[in-house]
């Protein structure tokens, strides 16, 4: 399934400058299978060791937020979008 991935700024330079990415993957985690097989750079970028993600990284498919959701058991769609927002902290 081809699912557009939207990469944060922060993000890109381990995508090859890259901010809109085409990926194959079924769920969340496949998710981030096939992102690392492509840009090993990102890997422990986006999650733990574990699978987990990071927690100062937030995770949307379609406007949604994957904590809400199956988190990493998240299944996606044909034409699905995924966003990954940096958390913005401060006081």
């Amino acid at each position: 399934m081809a699912v557009t991935v939207l990469v944060p700024t922060v993000l890109q330079k381990f995508t090859n400058e890259q901010a809109v990415l085409q990926c194959s993957a079924s769920k969340i985690s496949e998710l981030f299978d096939s992102l690392e097989e492509i840009y090993p750079a990102i890997k422990g970028r986006l999650r733990k060791p574990e699978g987990e993600p990071l927690r100062f990284l937030n995770f949307y498919v379609n406007s949604e937020d994957i904590r809400f959701l199956q988190n990493t058991d998240t299944l996606l769609e044909d034409g699905d979008e995924v966003s990954i927002v940096p958390a913005v902290a401060g006081g």
